[in-house]
């Protein structure tokens, strides 16, 4: 039993590591990450596999470099991703789950969690979506349940498409916004719509999808004798976090026939907060919604769920009646083996890591971690306003965008080279606090507003995020680009 003491070991490490301690102590004591350029990362991780077996000691090493060259995800000042972790309560799920080893396919290997999951997306759909019916799976991620989004559109729009193929049908015609996310166009690859025939339309000066040019565009491609049949609208867009008009999009996907789907998974935590879910109204009127619970309320990757209002179109789709998994003469209900409504087979579990945390906390500890991140985004948002050489992008949601610009560069805003220059500063910055480790954010251009690199300062329900961490950000950098 080599193995399990092995376990034991491993985790008595994991839990004196520090890595799972208070958010304040990572913060006085520990790095957000430890860099190593890969070729020397290479070098010092002992990769490689004999013949023989290593022993726990040498494992036990390899652990111990694991931890220390990862990223600390779960450190207060890791606010690079639309993630983070950890979650006590979701961490405790993952683990309980990795060790019942079972799949979420059948009843029959997975009691307790196909009926916990059916309890949770019905949760979700009648008190936060505002469905009366409807129904939903758990899936690897919100890129690929946005991939259920679109392949479930085609099935309404064309269902002889999944015995025939596509060949002999009228050319099918998507949309999403300049800002939405690039999973859709990979679906576009996917599914064999083709991403020549994946229409982007423009959006506002905050980023949101220009309702008149989706009419536009729908009525163009009628003409060009195509069928319009999916919009993707985006509930917190990627980088700016901005919130598409639902109501509106939902008026003319009524007009013209299209599936309505809400990509909502980083902006969909707001519906559990009374103060800041109006910025998803009209999401009821939504043909299907993604909402990732590992992105803002900060849960263990993944945990995704794809939602739609049209009960049995998930089965219509998928269904292949493998008979050893869904034999019809089973000793109890076979409508409780979720299979046949995956695009998996072998499906892992992710829902009690959200049902743990969920009722852990209870719904008004969830709307008070929403409000606090609400509260530190407005908090670093008029900090930087009144802060010397921090210059605005847009403050939208919880993503606070900016430039920082040096004090070699301050006053020279109308120098012909200045953005060019100021393009570089980002890049800088990100190498220097990612090398001392003291903090990680994320930047990048924006193209469909021609904007230089800028940073993008996510905030997410991080309870133990305070004022004083959003101070510290705006003088590490200000100390880290002194000599720039």
């Amino acid at each position: 039993m080599e193995d399990i003491e092995f376990l034991e070991r491993v985790v008595k490490r994991v839990m004196s590591s520090g890595i799972l301690g208070n958010p304040k102590d990572l913060r006085n004591h520990s790095k957000v990450t430890e860099f190593v350029d890969p070729e020397d990362l290479k070098r010092k991780l002992d990769l490689e596999i004999l013949d023989e077996p290593a022993s726990n000691e040498e494992l036990l090493g390899l652990c111990e470099d694991v931890m220390r060259y990862s990223v600390k995800t779960g450190h207060p000042m890791f606010l690079n991703q639309l993630y983070h972790g950890l979650d006590g309560y979701c961490v405790a799920g993952a683990w309980l789950t990795d060790v019942l080893n079972t799949s979420q396919s059948t009843y029959e290997i997975s009691p307790v969690f196909t009926v916990m999951e059916t309890f949770v997306i019905r949760h979700i759909i009648n008190n936060f979506i505002g469905w009366d019916d409807g129904e939903g799976i758990f899936s690897p991620g919100g890129s690929v349940a946005n991939m259920y989004a679109m392949f479930v559109a085609r099935h309404k729009a064309l269902p002889d498409v999944k015995t025939k193929g596509l060949r002999g049908f009228p050319q099918l015609v998507a949309f999403v916004s300049e800002d939405g996310h690039y999973s859709t166009t990979k679906t576009a690859n996917w599914l064999g719509i083709g991403t020549d025939n994946l229409v982007i339309i423009k959006v506002d000066d905050r980023g949101r999808m220009v309702p008149e040019d989706l009419d536009r565009s729908c009525k163009e491609a009628k003409q060009q004798g195509k069928l319009p049949f999916y919009v993707c609208a985006t509930a917190g867009s990627t980088v700016l976090g901005s919130f598409d008009p639902l109501h509106q999009i939902a008026d003319i996907c009524q007009k013209h026939d299209l599936w309505f789907h809400v990509d909502a998974a980083w902006g969909g935590t707001v519906l559990l907060s009374r103060s800041h879910r109006h910025l998803m109204d009209g999401v009821n009127r939504a043909d299907s919604v993604t909402w990732d619970f590992h992105k803002m309320p900060g849960l263990s990757l993944y945990c995704s769920v794809f939602l739609t209002k049209w009960t049995g179109m998930l089965y219509e789709c998928n269904s292949s009646c493998a008979e050893y998994l869904f034999q019809e003469d089973k000793h109890y209900d076979g409508a409780y083996d979720t299979g046949e409504k995956s695009v998996q087979c072998g499906r892992k579990v992710d829902v009690l890591k959200l049902y743990l945390a969920w009722r852990g906390r209870g719904q008004i500890g969830m709307e008070q971690l929403v409000n606090h991140a609400f509260n530190m985004a407005q908090y670093f948002f008029e900090k930087i306003k009144h802060t010397k050489g921090f210059k605005l992008v847009l403050p939208e949601f919880t993503n606070i965008c900016f430039w920082y610009v040096p004090p070699s560069l301050q006053g020279k805003e109308h120098t012909p080279d200045f953005w060019d220059q100021l393009s570089t500063i980002a890049p800088k910055l990100k190498e220097k606090m990612t090398k001392q480790g003291t903090m990680m954010i994320a930047y990048q251009p924006l193209s469909s507003k021609s904007f230089p690199n800028f940073f993008r300062l996510i905030v997410h329900c991080l309870p133990s995020l305070s004022k004083e961490d959003m101070d510290f950000i705006v003088t590490e950098l200000q100390r880290l680009a002194e000599d720039l």
